[in-house]
């Protein structure tokens, strides 16, 4: 849900609207739409109404959508342009959330933000807020470590490819 809450706030957003115009625009109370950030679900109905009030459809699928695990939060996998785009990303240095929303599923790239804050060269403070900014709570130990079992990207191979990228950079 938050995934899709962040796209719908962002063509809000680019329309000009406020939450509290967009809530009124969806015939909702701001109220509503506040709480939604901080809950994991909710009414389908609202979901659309948000959706139909900056111009956007909400689906339901029983299908994964191509190219990414059954829960969505991890690419299927990682095949070579897919690892050169993320290696490109890291080794740019920008923390800007937005760019990294567009290169994969928000909880994969939060996992690929606290990985490379452990990683020499690397500012460790804004790459773990960065982290939280893109999944709240991806930071956390035990968090992390689900996203080390479940990643289709392995840091063994990963982290000297981007060591020695930025080498040459």
């Amino acid at each position: 849900m938050e995934s899709v809450l962040s796209a719908l706030r962002a063509a809000a957003r680019r329309q000009g609207l406020s939450d509290a115009s967009w809530a009124a625009a969806a015939g909702l109370r701001k109220e509503t739409l506040s709480r939604l950030r901080d809950r994991r679900t909710c009414e389908f109905a609202t979901l659309k109404a948000l959706a139909r009030a900056v111009g956007a459809t909400v689906m339901v699928s029983t299908e994964a959508p191509m190219g990414l695990s059954p829960d969505g939060h991890f690419p299927a996998a990682v095949d070579r342009d897919g690892e050169a785009r993320l290696l490109d990303l890291c080794a740019s240095g920008t923390v800007d959330p937005a760019v990294w929303r567009r290169a994969g599923p928000p909880f994969f790239m939060a996992g690929l933000a606290v990985m490379l804050a452990g990683v020499r060269g690397f500012d460790r403070g804004r790459y773990l807020a960065l982290a939280e900014r893109l999944h709240p709570g991806a930071s956390a130990p035990e968090v992390f470590a689900l996203w080390l079992a479940r990643s289709p990207l392995r840091p063994s191979r990963f982290l000297p490819m981007l060591r020695a990228r930025r080498r040459a950079g």
